[in-house]
């Protein structure tokens, strides 16, 4: 295998058309069979001309940042076969991952560098800079023929940044911001909302496929993170929305249980809902989705639109909610626990 080629993973699938079903790898990638890694699909009304194509991952793939989301992500790829190394800050975080089976480095330019793609899945902007530009950066162990998929949420200058500098060595870059907390990622259920180099898009797609229920390739970088930034903003706003309605509920004599169930049945329906709306009832608050990213990811739509011109007057709101509610040391908490600040709202205006 050269410098310029990703090393391979083979795994066939039987399908009626290879347009359809599978991407398409380029053919002068240099590929490496792995015979445990078959699987096969059961397809009706196949044409006689069916044949069984393959579907190719990368042999050595690297993953960066082992926190809520990126440990059950890596813990999948794992248990899928997939020949992991693995970073993170606090080393005793990869300790469950290397009992598995994954290999450590002690940077990311080591993951990088030995790795065919490298995964990244930081909290922040600013960390995602870092781990990919900085010191010991990822970018540093990149080169031609290797990847680089960043599935933090940042917003699109981020993402073009990264992308600058590892596509200034040669190697290819795609975002891949994930809609999904972590019950998502621990069941591979996760929505990858990608964009960028579109052949590393379609050599990832089964790493993707592993982690993943769905994917969408939207074309050039920052597209992905904006998607992700609206989709964030939406439920944001939702959650607020929520809190209000189970809070008046309960002040007017309702059972608030029962107007959870309402929702569920009704036109506004949402996994959400029924999935916190007992906890958050019980003042309960079981970290999936910490409420400090909630108010970046609002931060960061905030300023999208303002870039646009755009009115968002609801998520503006929404924003200065749970900036109240890390006022009162909840960021840690799963971002369901904005609805306290509007019970502290409710006590002060209650106490004057």
């Amino acid at each position: 295998m050269t410098s310029n080629h990703f090393a391979i993973h083979r795994l066939p699938i039987a399908v009626a058309m290879r347009s359809t079903f599978c991407p398409h790898i380029p053919n002068h990638f240099n590929f490496r069979p792995t015979p445990t890694k078959t699987f096969s699909a059961q397809i009706s009304n196949v044409s006689p001309q069916a044949q069984v194509s393959v579907i190719e991952t990368p042999a050595r793939v690297g993953f960066l940042g082992i926190g809520i989301m990126g440990s059950p992500m890596a813990q999948n790829l794992i248990k899928a076969g997939i020949d992991l190394t693995v970073w993170n800050r606090t080393k005793s975080k990869c300790d469950p991952l290397i009992s598995l089976g994954a290999k450590y480095k002690s940077s990311p330019e080591e993951v990088a560098a030995s790795c065919d793609v490298t995964f990244a899945m930081l909290a922040d902007p600013q960390s995602a800079v870092d781990v990919a530009c900085g010191k010991n950066g990822a970018a540093n162990g990149m080169g031609p023929g290797k990847g680089y998929v960043d599935v933090s949420t940042v917003d699109g200058d981020t993402s073009k940044l990264i992308n600058g500098h590892i596509k200034s060595t040669g190697a290819l870059f795609l975002e891949a911001p994930v809609s999904g907390s972590k019950k998502p990622a621990e069941d591979g259920k996760l929505i990858f909302l990608t964009a960028g180099d579109r052949n590393l898009y379609e050599t990832v797609a089964p790493l993707l496929d592993i982690m993943g229920k769905s994917k969408f390739y939207l074309g050039d970088v920052g597209n992905g993170a904006a998607m992700k930034l609206v989709v964030n903003m939406i439920m944001g706003s939702m959650m607020a929305s929520f809190s209000e309605g189970l809070l008046l509920s309960e002040k007017v004599g309702l059972d608030p249980n029962v107007l959870v169930e309402v929702v569920s049945e009704g036109a506004i329906s949402a996994p959400m809902y029924s999935t916190k709306g007992p906890s958050m009832i019980q003042s309960l608050y079981p970290t999936a989705f910490p409420l400090k990213h909630q108010q970046k990811d609002l931060r960061l739509a905030l300023g999208l639109a303002e870039s646009v011109s755009q009115p968002t007057p609801i998520a503006a709101s929404a924003n200065e909610l749970y900036k109240v509610a890390k006022s009162h040391g909840l960021s840690d908490q799963d971002f369901s626990a904005v609805i306290e600040a509007l019970k502290s709202k409710f006590q002060h205006s209650e106490n004057q």
